[in-house]
């Protein structure tokens, strides 16, 4: 008896030893910096909400939060990469709603967004601006549809990939319009304005902080935000429903997520300074100069809101038959 006695004594002992390394980690991290991959180009409104919200993670954490831009296949590339990412907390994805409208779209993913990834919480959102060359004869949206239909797909519209948020805000168009334009993908937001300032290209579904600027300055003519109510930082610019599409909203709302297998103290960390880091009076502020508002939804609300925006998306993919290779 005594002999198995000591026999199971040491068979948990082993058992112990084998799991503290792992109880450790958890209770020490941080201890080197956290890449922070964005599946968008430098200069996006994405990319640029994210580095705010990299730079006061870093102060909460004590460790470097350093932004990966890993752009591509409608930022599934990045999506991919964190999914198979070691799941020890210091791999993570900025992703905005394109991820929810991503996992009905695509007819192939590398990666699937309930099972392989975990919401760690939601960081931001902000409408986007229809925005259109200033050389489009349009002061309106209604002028826009008009054209549009008078030359089905003779105009281009841009976005930075099919399924992303942008390409959406034009699909959602689309499909409550019946005017047609034909998409163009570019790499980013700041090279699609790029070409709305030149003409080549007619309209853009813009983000925030891409396009105020070169509104503001008259390089390119806003026509109205997607969002259900006017936005503080552009309250002359109309709703896409006060311009005349009753029903139309649309946000783009940025998340973290990390590997779901991330232990969960590990998650709580980086919900807690995610809470904390968007909340702040700094953070806040350079957000409003985006367009963008706080949007601190926590892990388990960021979990259920996901849900729902895949289910919402979900549907609006199925009835306009969007479907992407």
């Amino acid at each position: 008896m005594k002999s198995a006695n000591s026999l199971l004594a040491g068979w948990l002992g082993v058992v112990v030893a084998a799991a503290a390394p792992i109880d450790a980690l958890a209770q020490v991290y941080p201890n080197k910096p956290v890449r922070l991959l964005v599946g968008f180009t430098g200069g996006s409104t994405s990319d640029v909400i994210g580095r705010v919200v990299a730079q006061k993670l870093a102060e909460g954490l004590g460790q470097n939060v350093i932004v990966e831009n890993r752009p591509g296949a409608g930022a599934n590339i990045a999506a991919e990469v964190v999914a198979k990412a070691s799941p020890d907390g210091y791999t993570a994805l900025f992703a905005n709603t394109g991820i929810a409208v991503a996992i009905s779209a695509y007819s192939k993913l590398g990666y699937d967004v309930l099972r392989d990834l975990a919401p760690v919480g939601q960081a931001a959102a902000s409408p986007h601006i229809l925005v259109v060359s200033m050389s489009l004869p349009v002061q309106s949206v209604k002028d826009l549809i008009a054209l549009v239909k008078a030359k089905p797909r003779a105009l281009n519209v841009a976005s930075t990939g099919s399924g992303n948020s942008d390409h959406f805000a034009y699909e959602l168009f689309r499909s409550m319009t019946g005017a047609e334009m034909t998409h163009i993908v570019y790499k980013g937001g700041p090279q699609a304005m790029i070409d709305v300032m030149s003409g080549q290209v007619a309209a853009y579904f813009a983000g925030m902080a891409v396009a105020l600027p070169l509104t503001r300055t008259g390089k390119t003519r806003a026509l109205a935000v997607t969002s259900g109510r006017r936005s503080p930082m552009a309250p002359d610019i109309p709703t896409m429903e006060e311009a005349g599409l009753p029903g139309y909203e649309h946000l783009l709302w940025n998340a973290i997520f990390v590997p779901a297998a991330t232990p969960k103290d590990i998650v709580a960390r980086l919900d807690a300074e995610l809470v904390k880091a968007v909340n702040s009076p700094d953070v806040r502020e350079r957000f409003a100069a985006l367009g963008a508002e706080p949007a601190s939804r926590t892990s388990e609300q960021m979990a259920a809101y996901l849900r729902s925006e895949i289910d919402k998306y979900g549907k609006i993919v199925r009835a306009i038959g969007l479907k992407i290779d």
